[in-house]
Protein backbone atom coordinates (compact mmCIF):
# COMPACT_ATOMS: atom_id res chain seq x y z
CA UNK A 1 0.00 0.00 0.00
CA UNK A 2 2.88 2.36 0.80
CA UNK A 3 4.19 1.93 -2.76
CA UNK A 4 0.75 2.64 -4.19
CA UNK A 5 0.46 5.92 -2.27
CA UNK A 6 3.87 7.09 -3.47
CA UNK A 7 2.64 7.38 -7.06
CA UNK A 8 -0.55 8.60 -8.64
CA UNK A 9 -3.06 5.77 -8.59
CA UNK A 10 -5.24 5.78 -11.70
CA UNK A 11 -8.72 4.56 -12.47
CA UNK A 12 -7.10 1.72 -14.46
CA UNK A 13 -5.31 0.54 -11.28
CA UNK A 14 -8.63 0.48 -9.44
CA UNK A 15 -10.26 -1.52 -12.27
CA UNK A 16 -7.47 -4.06 -12.35
CA UNK A 17 -7.33 -4.52 -8.56
CA UNK A 18 -11.10 -4.83 -8.19
CA UNK A 19 -11.46 -7.22 -11.13
CA UNK A 20 -14.03 -5.16 -13.02
CA UNK A 21 -13.91 -3.21 -16.26
CA UNK A 22 -12.64 0.35 -16.60
CA UNK A 23 -16.10 1.46 -17.76
CA UNK A 24 -17.71 0.03 -14.63
CA UNK A 25 -15.27 1.87 -12.35
CA UNK A 26 -15.92 5.06 -14.33
CA UNK A 27 -19.67 4.67 -13.86
CA UNK A 28 -19.21 4.20 -10.11
CA UNK A 29 -17.17 7.39 -9.74
CA UNK A 30 -19.55 9.33 -11.98
CA UNK A 31 -22.51 8.54 -9.75
CA UNK A 32 -24.19 6.40 -12.43
CA UNK A 33 -27.34 4.88 -10.97
CA UNK A 34 -27.36 1.50 -12.70
CA UNK A 35 -24.44 -0.23 -11.00
CA UNK A 36 -25.00 -3.19 -8.67
CA UNK A 37 -24.56 -2.15 -5.06
CA UNK A 38 -22.14 -5.01 -4.37
CA UNK A 39 -19.99 -3.97 -7.33
CA UNK A 40 -20.09 -0.34 -6.27
CA UNK A 41 -18.95 -1.17 -2.73
CA UNK A 42 -16.17 -3.41 -4.07
CA UNK A 43 -14.86 -0.64 -6.30
CA UNK A 44 -15.02 1.98 -3.55
CA UNK A 45 -13.25 -0.30 -1.07
CA UNK A 46 -10.50 -1.03 -3.60
CA UNK A 47 -10.08 2.66 -4.37
CA UNK A 48 -9.77 3.43 -0.68
CA UNK A 49 -7.18 0.70 -0.19
CA UNK A 50 -5.10 1.94 -3.12
CA UNK A 51 -5.38 5.56 -2.05
CA UNK A 52 -7.11 6.62 -5.26
CA UNK A 53 -8.34 10.22 -5.29
CA UNK A 54 -11.08 11.07 -7.74
CA UNK A 55 -10.16 13.83 -10.17
CA UNK A 56 -13.25 15.95 -9.67
CA UNK A 57 -12.42 18.48 -12.35
CA UNK A 58 -11.83 15.80 -14.96
CA UNK A 59 -15.05 14.09 -13.97
CA UNK A 60 -17.00 17.34 -14.29
CA UNK A 61 -15.49 18.09 -17.69
CA UNK A 62 -16.48 14.62 -18.82
CA UNK A 63 -20.09 15.38 -17.97
CA UNK A 64 -20.27 13.24 -14.84
CA UNK A 65 -21.45 14.10 -11.33
CA UNK A 66 -19.02 15.17 -8.65
CA UNK A 67 -21.54 14.85 -5.80
CA UNK A 68 -20.14 18.15 -4.59
CA UNK A 69 -22.09 21.36 -4.05
CA UNK A 70 -20.18 24.63 -4.06
CA UNK A 71 -21.05 27.47 -1.71
CA UNK A 72 -19.80 31.05 -1.87
CA UNK A 73 -19.99 33.26 1.23
CA UNK A 74 -18.35 36.56 2.19
CA UNK A 75 -16.84 35.16 5.41
CA UNK A 76 -17.34 32.63 8.19
CA UNK A 77 -17.36 35.13 11.08
CA UNK A 78 -21.07 35.77 10.92
CA UNK A 79 -23.63 33.94 13.07
CA UNK A 80 -26.30 34.26 10.37
CA UNK A 81 -24.10 32.59 7.75
CA UNK A 82 -23.03 29.88 10.18
CA UNK A 83 -26.58 28.85 11.06
CA UNK A 84 -27.77 28.85 7.43
CA UNK A 85 -24.68 26.80 6.54
CA UNK A 86 -25.58 24.31 9.26
CA UNK A 87 -28.93 23.73 7.58
CA UNK A 88 -27.24 23.39 4.20
CA UNK A 89 -24.74 20.87 5.51
CA UNK A 90 -27.44 18.81 7.24
CA UNK A 91 -29.56 18.56 4.10
CA UNK A 92 -26.64 17.81 1.79
CA UNK A 93 -25.51 15.03 4.12
CA UNK A 94 -28.97 13.44 3.92
CA UNK A 95 -28.88 13.69 0.13
CA UNK A 96 -25.41 12.14 -0.19
CA UNK A 97 -23.60 15.31 -1.28
CA UNK A 98 -20.51 17.01 0.11
CA UNK A 99 -20.00 20.74 0.51
CA UNK A 100 -17.15 22.90 -0.77
CA UNK A 101 -17.00 26.44 0.66
CA UNK A 102 -15.16 29.47 -0.73
CA UNK A 103 -14.99 32.83 1.07
CA UNK A 104 -14.64 36.14 -0.79
CA UNK A 105 -13.88 38.42 2.20
CA UNK A 106 -15.60 41.13 0.12
CA UNK A 107 -12.54 41.41 -2.14
CA UNK A 108 -13.23 42.71 -5.61
CA UNK A 109 -12.87 40.12 -8.35
CA UNK A 110 -13.11 37.07 -6.12
CA UNK A 111 -16.81 36.37 -6.66
CA UNK A 112 -16.58 35.82 -10.41
CA UNK A 113 -13.29 33.91 -10.14
CA UNK A 114 -14.53 31.60 -7.40
CA UNK A 115 -17.83 30.98 -9.18
CA UNK A 116 -15.86 29.88 -12.24
CA UNK A 117 -13.72 27.53 -10.13
CA UNK A 118 -16.70 26.04 -8.30
CA UNK A 119 -18.52 25.46 -11.58
CA UNK A 120 -15.65 23.26 -12.75
CA UNK A 121 -15.71 21.18 -9.57
CA UNK A 122 -19.32 20.96 -8.42
CA UNK A 123 -22.79 19.98 -9.58
CA UNK A 124 -24.44 23.20 -8.41
CA UNK A 125 -23.88 26.45 -6.50
CA UNK A 126 -25.32 28.08 -3.40
CA UNK A 127 -24.53 31.80 -3.41
CA UNK A 128 -24.93 33.38 0.01
CA UNK A 129 -23.51 36.78 -0.86
CA UNK A 130 -24.93 39.83 0.91
CA UNK A 131 -23.67 42.13 -1.84
CA UNK A 132 -23.04 41.02 -5.41
CA UNK A 133 -20.70 43.48 -7.11
CA UNK A 134 -22.71 45.11 -9.89
CA UNK A 135 -19.72 44.91 -12.23
CA UNK A 136 -19.36 41.22 -11.55
CA UNK A 137 -22.99 40.14 -11.45
CA UNK A 138 -22.89 39.22 -15.14
CA UNK A 139 -21.64 35.84 -13.96
CA UNK A 140 -25.25 35.07 -13.05
CA UNK A 141 -26.13 35.48 -16.72
CA UNK A 142 -23.22 33.21 -17.64
CA UNK A 143 -24.54 30.57 -15.21
CA UNK A 144 -27.97 30.78 -16.81
CA UNK A 145 -26.56 30.51 -20.32
CA UNK A 146 -24.66 27.39 -19.27
CA UNK A 147 -27.82 26.06 -17.55
CA UNK A 148 -25.70 25.57 -14.46
CA UNK A 149 -27.84 25.07 -11.32
CA UNK A 150 -27.59 27.76 -8.63
CA UNK A 151 -29.63 29.29 -5.81
CA UNK A 152 -29.27 32.76 -4.32
CA UNK A 153 -29.75 32.98 -0.55
CA UNK A 154 -30.95 36.31 0.87
CA UNK A 155 -30.01 38.15 -2.30
CA UNK A 156 -32.06 39.67 -5.09
CA UNK A 157 -31.46 39.46 -8.83
CA UNK A 158 -32.83 42.34 -10.87
CA UNK A 159 -33.33 40.04 -13.87
CA UNK A 160 -35.84 37.95 -11.87
CA UNK A 161 -34.39 34.87 -13.56
CA UNK A 162 -32.67 33.38 -10.50
CA UNK A 163 -34.02 30.93 -7.96
CA UNK A 164 -33.96 32.76 -4.63
CA UNK A 165 -34.74 31.96 -1.03
CA UNK A 166 -35.08 34.65 1.62
CA UNK A 167 -37.44 35.69 4.41
CA UNK A 168 -40.16 38.27 5.07
CA UNK A 169 -37.74 41.06 6.04
CA UNK A 170 -40.29 43.86 5.61
CA UNK A 171 -42.97 42.18 7.71
CA UNK A 172 -40.49 41.18 10.41
CA UNK A 173 -39.23 44.75 10.77
CA UNK A 174 -42.78 46.08 10.78
CA UNK A 175 -43.79 43.75 13.61
CA UNK A 176 -40.68 44.55 15.66
CA UNK A 177 -41.28 48.28 15.37
CA UNK A 178 -44.97 47.89 16.15
CA UNK A 179 -44.07 45.90 19.28
CA UNK A 180 -41.89 48.76 20.53
CA UNK A 181 -44.68 51.24 19.80
CA UNK A 182 -47.13 49.07 21.76
CA UNK A 183 -44.70 49.26 24.70
CA UNK A 184 -45.10 53.05 24.58
CA UNK A 185 -41.96 53.96 22.61
CA UNK A 186 -42.34 56.80 20.13
CA UNK A 187 -38.71 57.87 19.83
CA UNK A 188 -37.22 54.72 18.26
CA UNK A 189 -33.68 54.70 16.87
CA UNK A 190 -33.00 52.47 13.89
CA UNK A 191 -29.60 51.00 13.00
CA UNK A 192 -29.80 50.14 9.32
CA UNK A 193 -27.71 47.59 7.48
CA UNK A 194 -25.70 48.22 4.33
CA UNK A 195 -28.28 49.94 2.19
CA UNK A 196 -27.00 48.40 -1.05
CA UNK A 197 -28.38 45.10 0.25
CA UNK A 198 -32.03 44.34 -0.43
CA UNK A 199 -32.81 42.90 3.03
CA UNK A 200 -31.48 46.08 4.66
CA UNK A 201 -33.74 48.24 2.52
CA UNK A 202 -36.76 46.05 3.26
CA UNK A 203 -36.18 46.24 7.02
CA UNK A 204 -35.90 50.01 6.91
CA UNK A 205 -39.13 50.17 4.90
CA UNK A 206 -40.91 47.99 7.48
CA UNK A 207 -39.71 50.27 10.28
CA UNK A 208 -40.95 53.37 8.45
CA UNK A 209 -44.34 51.84 7.67
CA UNK A 210 -44.95 50.86 11.30
CA UNK A 211 -44.21 54.43 12.38
CA UNK A 212 -46.53 55.79 9.71
CA UNK A 213 -49.38 53.48 10.72
CA UNK A 214 -48.99 54.67 14.33
CA UNK A 215 -49.01 58.34 13.24
CA UNK A 216 -45.42 58.81 14.38
CA UNK A 217 -43.43 61.12 12.15
CA UNK A 218 -40.29 59.60 10.65
CA UNK A 219 -37.19 61.43 11.91
CA UNK A 220 -34.11 60.94 9.72
CA UNK A 221 -31.84 61.72 12.68
CA UNK A 222 -33.02 58.50 14.32
CA UNK A 223 -31.78 56.34 11.43
CA UNK A 224 -28.06 55.55 11.28
CA UNK A 225 -26.49 53.21 8.75
CA UNK A 226 -24.47 50.33 10.19
CA UNK A 227 -22.66 47.44 8.55
CA UNK A 228 -24.33 44.33 10.03
CA UNK A 229 -21.34 43.88 12.39
CA UNK A 230 -21.02 44.61 16.15
CA UNK A 231 -18.50 47.42 15.59
CA UNK A 232 -20.89 49.17 13.20
CA UNK A 233 -23.75 48.71 15.63
CA UNK A 234 -21.65 50.18 18.44
CA UNK A 235 -20.73 53.29 16.43
CA UNK A 236 -24.30 53.77 15.22
CA UNK A 237 -25.65 53.50 18.75
CA UNK A 238 -23.12 56.06 19.96
CA UNK A 239 -24.53 58.54 17.43
CA UNK A 240 -28.09 57.82 18.54
CA UNK A 241 -27.16 58.31 22.19
CA UNK A 242 -25.73 61.76 21.41
CA UNK A 243 -29.15 62.99 20.26
CA UNK A 244 -31.25 65.23 22.46
CA UNK A 245 -33.64 63.90 23.36
CA UNK A 246 -32.11 60.48 22.92
CA UNK A 247 -34.27 57.56 21.76
CA UNK A 248 -35.92 55.32 24.32
CA UNK A 249 -35.47 52.24 22.13
CA UNK A 250 -33.12 51.00 19.41
CA UNK A 251 -34.07 48.58 16.66
CA UNK A 252 -30.99 47.11 14.96
CA UNK A 253 -31.20 45.51 11.53
CA UNK A 254 -29.50 42.32 12.71
CA UNK A 255 -28.46 40.69 15.97
CA UNK A 256 -24.75 41.42 15.53
CA UNK A 257 -25.51 45.13 15.24
CA UNK A 258 -27.78 44.84 18.28
CA UNK A 259 -24.94 43.28 20.29
CA UNK A 260 -22.74 46.27 19.45
CA UNK A 261 -25.54 48.68 20.33
CA UNK A 262 -26.07 47.01 23.69
CA UNK A 263 -22.42 47.46 24.53
CA UNK A 264 -22.58 51.16 23.58
CA UNK A 265 -25.62 51.63 25.79
CA UNK A 266 -23.83 50.00 28.72
CA UNK A 267 -20.69 52.08 28.12
CA UNK A 268 -22.88 55.17 28.34
CA UNK A 269 -23.89 54.15 31.85
CA UNK A 270 -27.42 53.12 30.87
CA UNK A 271 -29.26 49.92 31.73
CA UNK A 272 -31.09 47.61 29.32
CA UNK A 273 -34.09 47.58 29.27
CA UNK A 274 -34.65 50.07 32.12
CA UNK A 275 -33.14 53.02 30.27
CA UNK A 276 -33.07 51.69 26.73
CA UNK A 277 -34.95 48.90 24.98
CA UNK A 278 -33.04 47.05 22.26
CA UNK A 279 -34.35 44.70 19.59
CA UNK A 280 -32.49 42.78 16.86
CA UNK A 281 -33.15 40.68 13.77
CA UNK A 282 -32.14 37.08 12.86
CA UNK A 283 -32.25 35.21 16.20
CA UNK A 284 -28.79 33.71 15.93
CA UNK A 285 -27.93 31.40 18.87
CA UNK A 286 -26.06 34.10 20.84
CA UNK A 287 -29.24 36.19 21.06
CA UNK A 288 -30.64 33.83 23.70
CA UNK A 289 -27.44 33.83 25.78
CA UNK A 290 -26.77 37.60 25.93
CA UNK A 291 -27.54 39.54 29.10
CA UNK A 292 -30.24 40.57 28.97
CA UNK A 293 -31.52 38.04 26.47
CA UNK A 294 -32.21 39.79 23.20
CA UNK A 295 -35.70 40.31 21.85
CA UNK A 296 -35.38 39.77 18.11
CA UNK A 297 -37.04 38.78 14.86
CA UNK A 298 -36.42 35.12 14.10
CA UNK A 299 -35.55 34.07 10.60
CA UNK A 300 -35.92 30.28 10.09
CA UNK A 301 -32.22 30.03 9.22
CA UNK A 302 -31.89 26.23 9.44
CA UNK A 303 -35.01 25.79 7.31
CA UNK A 304 -33.61 28.31 4.85
CA UNK A 305 -30.51 26.14 4.44
CA UNK A 306 -32.55 22.96 4.06
CA UNK A 307 -34.83 24.46 1.44
CA UNK A 308 -31.99 26.07 -0.51
CA UNK A 309 -30.46 22.62 -0.97
CA UNK A 310 -33.77 21.07 -2.01
CA UNK A 311 -34.34 23.82 -4.57
CA UNK A 312 -30.82 23.35 -5.95
CA UNK A 313 -31.09 19.57 -6.20
CA UNK A 314 -34.42 19.99 -7.97
CA UNK A 315 -32.61 22.01 -10.64
CA UNK A 316 -29.87 19.39 -10.90
CA UNK A 317 -32.40 16.59 -11.33
CA UNK A 318 -34.79 18.55 -13.54
CA UNK A 319 -32.78 21.07 -15.61
CA UNK A 320 -35.94 22.66 -17.05
CA UNK A 321 -37.13 23.78 -13.60
CA UNK A 322 -38.30 27.40 -13.74
CA UNK A 323 -36.70 30.05 -11.51
CA UNK A 324 -38.73 30.90 -8.42
CA UNK A 325 -38.54 32.92 -5.22
CA UNK A 326 -39.50 31.43 -1.87
CA UNK A 327 -39.97 33.62 1.19
CA UNK A 328 -40.05 32.06 4.65
CA UNK A 329 -42.03 33.66 7.47
CA UNK A 330 -40.28 35.55 10.25
CA UNK A 331 -41.42 35.55 13.88
CA UNK A 332 -41.02 38.07 16.70
CA UNK A 333 -39.26 36.43 19.67
CA UNK A 334 -39.88 38.36 22.89
CA UNK A 335 -37.19 38.05 25.56
CA UNK A 336 -35.75 40.47 28.14
CA UNK A 337 -34.23 43.43 26.30
CA UNK A 338 -37.38 45.52 25.85
CA UNK A 339 -39.56 47.20 28.47
CA UNK A 340 -42.80 49.14 28.57
CA UNK A 341 -42.37 52.83 29.30
CA UNK A 342 -44.67 55.30 31.01
CA UNK A 343 -46.96 57.35 28.76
Amino acid sequence: MADNRQRNVTIFDVAKASGVSFSTVSRVFSGFAFVKESTKQKVLATADELGYVVNLQARSLAGGKSNLIGMLVPSLDNGYINVVSQGIDEQLSQEGYDLMVYTTHHKKGKEARYVNTLCSLSDGLLLMIPLIDQQESNYLEVLRQKHFPYVLIDQMDASKQSTIIDSTNYQGAYEATRYLIELGHKHIGFIAGVMAINSARERLAGYKKALQDANIEFDMRLTVEGDFHPSGGYKAAEKLLELSPRPTAIFASNDLSAFGAMEAVRQAGLEIPKDMSVIGFDDIPQAATMYPKLTTVRQPLIDMGHLAVKMLLEQIKYPETKAKQVRLETQLIIRDSCQKIAP
